[in-house]
């Protein structure tokens, strides 16, 4: 395209100057160079704006070549089948992932197996962008694995419908997104056929009911794109009280209060309490010392399980583990 636009330029100059040499040489009268003149700068420009249209017909082509790829692409739950469980125990068995595809792809995990029993708290702990997120985004089947397996009570998770599989899973990431909707539609977003009362009694579970109360128009209020209409610790609480209506049998948590200012931190912590009673619960972990109480600790590095334990059991068996808790207690103490 710059150099068609280079060429065309050149073109229109060119043409100019010879008609302006002829004109000095008296071959050419002052009226018809001006009108060359013109006439060279008007026919480029429009040639020029041509050029451009076929180039960008030419992207819109490729555009709609990708966006019939799309629609031919087969759905990720096209094999699925609905799922009737008796148990809701996850394991992940040889669990290998890159991001990406042929020579540019990126390994993140690396053979991963671990087991969460049903019923019982598993958090992931690791230096910064060693895998935590990835596996729990891979329970949710946001992607698929790329060697080994992961199960929910026993059946692989690609042998679901995505619907069905879903179902089983409550969500609290850090980066909370919520629709430009009213607040009882975001809290009613998992479960759609929801009474009012419903969403009021998780409103109030959540810690969100009193300030949702004290806005002008209270639950009918359009939150905005991604929910810009309120705080990040008042959208943190819509969101938990979104999961607490679901009651789905596994929680997944990447850090509820990682981001959350002193104010509101205590407040999450109590709401996200009253979330996962009962549950099974996965939590990707940045403060350690909110999971000292954990059932069991997946130490996680490079992609690799580096150790798993509890608490006490890691701080005596696995340095990383150990020099992570001295650090993160430190800097508590510090602040």
């Amino acid at each position: 395209n710059v150099l068609h636009l280079i060429a065309l330029n050149l073109a229109s100059v060119a043409l100019v100057g010879c008609a302006a040499w002829a004109c000095l040489h008296g071959e050419l009268s002052l009226w018809m160079f001006l009108a060359i003149a013109l006439f060279s700068f008007t026919l480029f420009g429009s040639v020029e704006r041509v050029n451009d249209s076929a180039h960008m017909l030419g992207d819109l082509n490729d555009v709609l070549d990708r966006l019939e790829a799309i629609e031919r692409a087969p759905f990720i739950d096209e094999d699925g089948r609905d799922v009737a469980l008796e148990r809701f125990d996850v394991e992940f068995e040889n669990v290998a992932f890159s991001y990406g595809e042929g020579a540019e792809a990126r390994r993140v995990l690396h053979d991963v197996s671990f087991a969460i029993p049903e019923g019982t708290t598993c958090a992931i702990v690791g230096p910064s962008g060693s895998g935590k997120t990835t596996l729990v985004r891979l329970l949710a089947r946001f992607w698929d694995v790329g060697e080994g397996r992961i199960t929910l009570g026993g059946v692989d998770v690609r042998d679901w419908k995505m619907d069905d599989l879903l179902a089983r899973f409550s969500m609290v990431f850090q980066g909370v997104y919520l629709f430009d909707d009213t607040i009882e539609n975001n809290i009613k977003f998992g479960r759609p056929d929801a009474s009012h009362e419903d969403v009021v009694k998780a409103a109030k579970r959540a810690c969100c009911h009193e300030f949702i109360e004290s806005l002008p128009q209270g639950y009918a209020t359009r939150l905005g794109e991604g929910g810009a209409a309120v705080s990040g610790g008042e959208r943190q609480r819509i969101s938990i009280a979104r999961a607490i209506l679901k009651d789905a049998p596994i929680v997944m948590l990447d850090e509820a209060t990682a981001y959350t200012d002193p104010e509101n931190e205590a407040v999450i912590e109590q709401a996200v309490g009253r979330l996962v009673a009962g549950k099974t619960l996965v939590v990707v972990a940045h403060r350690l010392s909110t999971v000292v109480d954990a059932d069991k600790i997946v130490v996680v590095r490079d992609g690799r399980i580096e150790a798993e334990g509890t608490h006490d059991e890691l701080m005596a068996a696995c340095p990383l583990y150990a020099d992570m808790y001295r650090a993160h207690m430190e800097s508590k103490d510090a602040a």
